[in-house]
């Protein structure tokens, strides 16, 4: 059975790269066709990271393994080399959709959506459609990692490379593992159905890939319907730590918050040395260090993260704006007060 996935998951890469590099008759825009095969058919340029199969080694089931568990089968036999001794790619990224409007930028609803489809509330983008994105590592991010961002804005291999060794702690990729990846992210690329498109747009844009209508509009359309890149802003605590930013927190939002978000990294000390459970014990811990300025402040380690150590790599990515908004952080802060006062 597991040959039989790997075949078909490899099969259906190839498949895919050949539409999106080959000048085939018009495609029928249904919801499930490739948002990147729509744009080359109606005049854009092909896109700069698609994998080279002719690697030795590379498939799209290897690069699954490699995002969803950090090493797989080695094209020379056995196992190969963990990326990462501390973290893997779904550590920070979903590799579902994880946004209900993929045009915008809304934290909120996002959790709400995560909530509804059983998945957790992560810092980092979703990897579902990163190939369809242009720039990487986008606003504040060259705040943390200075000229490093430099050859990954624009460059989704040089962006999975800086994430394999800063973000994840790890190590430089292999070719035929950075191509693999590459390969299994093409599988999970958007798809017209994603956008929020009437089926009128998407009859309009089939018009166009036809030649009976406005190419230009229709592209333009398609492009205007998800972000190309995911914007990064950097924030600080509140300045007084024990009012808070002064907001009614709303705790149903702050639970899903920590069961989402908190927990996916904190509970049983997946990816942390910290650990964290719904006991009254570290809900009543959270909330007596809410106002100081330790690594133990949510305030603190939401906006600044932790730093890794050489005795400590892994560590704590701090939260964008974009990611958790200073509502957010009261909602979650309103939580942990109300049930700690429970115990």
């Amino acid at each position: 059975m597991k040959k039989l996935f790997s075949f078909s998951i490899t099969a259906i890469s190839i498949l895919l790269f050949a539409s999106l590099t080959s000048q085939n008759k018009p495609t029928l825009v249904t919801a499930e066709t490739p948002v990147a095969e729509v744009l080359l058919q109606l005049g854009d340029a092909p896109s700069s990271h698609l994998p080279d199969m002719n690697v030795p080694g590379v498939t799209a089931n290897r690069g699954k393994d490699l995002v969803l568990r950090g090493s797989t089968l080695s094209p020379s036999g056995g196992k190969s080399q963990r990326i990462s001794q501390h973290f893997v790619c779904t550590s920070c990224h979903n590799v579902e959709r994880d946004e209900p409007d993929l045009s915008i930028v809304d934290p909120v609803n996002r959790l709400k959506y995560v909530a509804e489809n059983g998945l957790p509330y992560l810092q980092g983008s979703a990897l579902y459609g990163i190939v369809d994105r242009t720039s990487f590592y986008n606003g504040d991010y060259e705040k943390k990692y200075g000229d490093l961002v430099k050859p990954a804005r624009n460059n989704l291999r040089q962006a999975i490379q800086l994430c394999a060794t800063e973000c994840s702690q790890g190590r430089w990729l292999e070719d035929w593992e950075l191509e693999s990846i590459l390969a299994y992210l093409w599988t999970i690329d958007l798809k017209m159905g994603d956008l929020n498109l009437t089926d009128g747009d998407l009859k309009t844009i089939d018009a166009a890939v036809q030649g009976k209508s406005d190419k230009s509009l229709a592209k333009d359309k398609i492009k205007s319907s998800y972000l190309s890149g995911m914007p990064a802003t950097f924030l600080d605590p509140p300045k007084d730590r024990v009012a808070g930013f002064s907001n009614i927190g709303d705790p149903d939002i702050g639970k899903q918050l920590y069961e989402l978000s908190c927990l996916h990294c904190h509970e049983n000390k997946r990816y942390s040395f910290f650990g964290l459970n719904e006991s009254n014990l570290s809900l009543e811990f959270l909330d007596r260090h809410f106002p100081t300025y330790s690594r133990y402040s949510v305030y603190q380690v939401a906006r600044y993260g932790t730093s890794p150590v050489p005795w400590k790599r892994a560590y704590m990515p701090q939260y964008t704006n974009e990611k958790m908004t200073p509502q957010m952080l009261e909602d979650l802060r309103t939580y942990i007060e109300q049930q700690a006062k429970k115990g």
